[in-house]
């Protein structure tokens, strides 16, 4: 990975308490995972930040080597990198990810 790739997915993460990269955008998603993960920030109803890997193949692939994770969505919580879909369910229904995201947007 390039130290500019680094930097421009570091920006991103950084801009935003939730950024979560994903296929298509928070209006629009282009894959049933990416629109799970919407849905459940908007029932929230907490400010989040998305970007869409369709629009650059370089960022696509380089978030993958970056979190060590092969899948998108990807979703960051204050700068950490906290799973795809299937994590974000779990966290959602645990009860969990409301703490963890009210611990963030307090910060």
């Amino acid at each position: 990975m390039t130290p500019e790739l680094k930097q421009r997915i570091e920006s991103f993460i950084n801009g935003s308490k939730i950024a979560i990269f994903m296929k298509g955008n928070k209006l629009m998603p282009q894959c049933g995972f990416s629109n799970n993960v919407v849905q459940i920030f908007n029932t929230l109803g907490v400010p989040f930040e998305t970007f869409d890997v369709l629009e650059d193949y370089e960022i696509r692939q380089g978030i993958k080597e970056y979190s060590n994770w092969p899948t998108i969505p990807q979703v960051y919580i204050n700068g950490e990198f906290v799973g795809g879909s299937d994590i974000i369910i779990e966290l959602y229904q645990s009860g969990e990810l409301p703490q963890m995201v009210e611990v963030a947007l307090a910060s």
